[in-house]
């Protein structure tokens, strides 16, 4: 049988006394988390176990004695193992170590059924064996070997096991009978429920002196309680802004349809729906009830911290040295400019374009049509000029709550700038997909076939002369007309690509503020135990005469693993469909939009 104790290094050199931990049973090991020093009352140390018990929700217990002894201290050992008889356990661990050795002695006192204490030699690892013994002697170690127990100490550091957290998360209390937690997991949170029992350190005036890894003197941060106080009266004010928020948004007014439909597009009434939903889980006045529930918090409050303070560099950088004026005087040219480009794109669509044979009739009324809509365009932009340096000045304060608003800002300006060429897509996509399925169900009639639309299947059918004769007149008038419209679309699908690809990158960029786990990440390169993937050991005795020593380390996560576990979730703007069903849409006619919700459906 093997005994694994769990022991904390800050404990290896800690003065005579008792060993306060906790028993697994089920695994036949055994956690150390103090040593409580001699001299003590037996009493005191009984009550200060029960409190800390009711504190802490961990069953603690005696479970030993500690010995290294000191000069004057000769029979410190013997009084220790008198103490088993005064805080009666089933195996009672005398654990000793010599001035000189690395490795510790170890000695388990067993309770037999009349409540006596029997001692049991640990098995120890020798490098030879006595070859020469008599029967007798051979029958008596046969008795013996059946009592002998060995066992392994494993060294852990306690400040690192207390504040980690084993992975994958369990943020609810597993079945014991379905689900029993493993050792590992048990140690790892015996330690971390045990913090009250580390508030005792050496400067507090009580009968009980202890050692364990705040034994010095607690470790807390002025700013961190400063924060703690703080963080109250703010989430009270962040609620009561919220309520009046939420107040305002439910106005009747607001939920009408077209307004509806027009912040459902709006990717600024997007980011600032989505920002109120992450005020609401900060001000929530419930605490964290899991880990998984307080990275999240963490993130968000990270990621909004840093969001505002790029905001602000924003605005540093466009409200000094006229760079809004100097952008203003430039926007109305460059929107000039890209229509005149537009312009001549359509001249020498209109004409003979790379040498093409075009429908002349189509073609030039397609031209026009497009000619049209540009000079409209370009007055409406004229008649905007006085007002766009207004536009972006208080367009520019929206960086104060955050770069992700100035960007989602960007994006919707972008789509009202370039909505014009929103307008050629949409009119040759569609003229374009009519054809494209006029085409595929005249094919079908000269097959004998047709759509079944209950079924959505391909059925046979049989037509007469007529209905043959005018879908080959249609056939052929749709084909021959389908390379001007194939070209014109195939043009402002470009120039459509263009667009979505910078309003795309912009929603990359706003989604990964909001989402990237700035705290996680930081967490795992300024302390990676903080994360801990799983443990490894090392051998660090293995002295002849003692008992093995182990120390366990601490593998943290790697970082792509934090990533993808602490992603906060968001609206994703990443796109569903794949390359193939994209290529499909465009060959087909249907029409593609910027990344949007995943539950929000195209028009």
């Amino acid at each position: 049988m093997v005994l694994k104790i769990f022991f904390p290094q800050c404990c290896n050199r800690a003065d005579s006394g008792l060993l306060v931990g906790r028993w697994f049973a089920s695994h036949d090991s055994a956690v150390v988390l103090a040593v409580i020093h001699y001299p003590f009352i037996p009493g005191q140390v009984k009550q200060y176990i029960q409190q800390m018990q009711a504190q802490s929700g961990v069953e603690l217990s005696v479970l030993g004695s500690w010995s290294l002894p000191k000069e004057g201290q000769e029979g410190m050992e013997s009084f220790l193992r008198d103490l088993s008889t005064i805080f009666p356990q089933e195996r009672w661990l005398q654990i000793s170590r010599h001035m000189g050795k690395t490795g510790f002695a170890c000695d388990i006192l067993s309770r037999d059924r009349n409540g006596g204490a029997a001692q049991r030699k640990v098995k120890k690892k020798k490098k030879e064996e006595d070859e020469n013994s008599d029967g007798e002697a051979g029958g008596e170690g046969e008795e013996e070997e059946e009592e002998e127990e060995k066992v392994i100490f494993v060294h852990y550091e306690q400040k690192k096991v207390m504040l980690s957290q084993l992975h994958p998360v369990e943020n609810g209390v597993p079945d014991p009978k379905t689900d029993p937690p493993s050792e590992l997991r048990q140690m790892f949170q015996t330690v971390a429920s045990s913090q009250p029992l580390f508030f005792l350190d050496r400067y507090d005036d009580g009968p009980l002196k202890s050692t364990h890894w705040q034994s010095e003197g607690r470790e807390a941060s002025i700013i961190v309680e400063l924060l703690k106080q703080a963080s109250v009266p703010l989430c009270l004010l962040i609620s009561w802004l919220l309520s009046i928020w939420t107040w305002i948004c439910n106005i009747r007014i607001f939920s009408l349809h077209p307004l509806r439909f027009l912040s459902s597009k709006l990717s600024t009434c997007v980011q600032l729906s989505y920002r109120t939903e992450h005020m609401r889980t900060l001000s929530s006045p419930k605490p964290a009830a899991g880990h998984t529930q307080f990275m999240r918090r963490a993130n968000i409050s990270v990621s909004f911290l840093v969001d505002v303070a790029l905001g602000m560099l924003l605005i540093s950088w466009l409200y000094r040295d006229n760079h809004i004026t100097m952008l203003a005087n430039t926007l109305v040219p460059a929107a000039d400019h890209v229509a005149k480009e537009l312009e001549e794109l359509l001249q020498w669509l209109m004409g003979a374009p790379a040498g093409l044979k075009m429908n002349r009739a189509l073609d030039q009324v397609l031209g026009r049509f497009f000619l049209y809509h540009i000079h409209l365009w370009i007055s409406y932009i004229h008649l905007m000029s006085p007002f766009i340096e207004g536009i972006l000045w208080y367009g520019g304060l929206s960086a104060c709550l955050g770069l992700t608003f100035a960007l989602s800002l960007l994006s919707d300006m972008v789509a009202l700038l370039t909505f014009h060429i929103y307008c050629f897509y949409v009119y040759g996509a569609r003229l374009y997909c009519l054809k494209i399925y006029g085409l595929s169900s005249l094919w079908r009639l000269f097959r004998g076939k047709k759509w079944n639309v209950l079924r959505q299947r391909v059925d046979s059918c049989s037509y007469d002369l007529d209905q043959l004769f005018i879908g080959t007149l249609l056939f052929t008038i749709l084909l021959f007309l389908l390379p001007t419209t194939a070209l014109y679309y195939l043009v402002f699908t470009l120039l459509r690509l263009v667009v979505v690809l910078f309003q795309g990158v912009l929603h990359l960029s706003v989604d990964f503020v909001n989402s990237f786990p700035l705290f996680a990440v930081g967490l795992r390169i300024c302390r990676p135990y903080r994360l801990a993937e799983g443990v490894k050991f090392r051998v660090l005795c293995d002295e002849p005469g003692t008992a093995l020593h182990l120390l366990m380390e601490i593998n943290p996560l790697k970082c792509s693993t934090v990533v993808k576990t602490y992603r906060t979730p968001t609206y994703s703007c990443y796109p569903k469909d794949s390359w193939a069903a994209l290529v499909k849409k465009l060959f087909v006619g249907e029409l593609i939009y910027p990344w949007k919700h995943k539950t929000t459906k195209a028009d």
